[in-house]
């Protein structure tokens, strides 16, 4: 790989699936057990969160510099943006699917600090972390899948 952003985007990826996931499970297993919430379990959702935004600002910065290359690319190919599959889902469907999973993250800690209960806190916890986190494992480009080819697991 020769682009470090990418290297470090592609790394990254795994940290956020971590926190994501694991602050939603935990969320999960405190509000079916009725359990108080734990210091570490908040700091968890929020360092889920921060490693979120770090990863949507890198993935941006990608976007914006790689932008101008996938148009002229596709123009020159002679390729719209919507018959290529594979050119549509780099520049509109990655993208747009990543935006809508950090929302549901940055939702769900937002609504979760309104709620009056503990467990109203870790249900909403639960829930938007565990749907952002299924966006997100759906829309990552993963090796074997056409959109994937040529990349590794980091």
């Amino acid at each position: 790989m020769d682009d470090p952003l990418l290297l470090f985007h592609s790394l990254l990826r795994w940290l956020v699936l971590l926190g994501v996931g694991g602050a939603g499970l935990v969320a999960l297993r405190g509000y079916l057990r009725r359990a108080p919430i734990i210091v570490w379990e908040r700091t968890l959702s929020i360092v889920a969160v921060v490693l979120c935004h770090v990863q949507l600002f890198l993935g941006l910065i990608m976007y914006a510099t790689r932008l101008k290359s996938y148009v002229s690319e596709s123009t020159r190919s002679g390729q719209t943006s919507l018959s290529d599959s594979v050119v549509r889902y780099w520049r509109f469907e990655h993208i747009g699917m990543m935006v809508i999973a950090i929302a549901l993250v940055t939702i769900g800690r937002a609504v979760s600090k309104r709620a009056r209960t503990e467990p109203g806190k870790q249900l909403r916890v639960a829930i938007f972390y565990l749907l952002g986190l299924a966006v997100m494992l759906y829309a990552i480009p993963w090796p074997g899948t056409a959109m994937g080819q040529g990349r590794g697991w980091f």
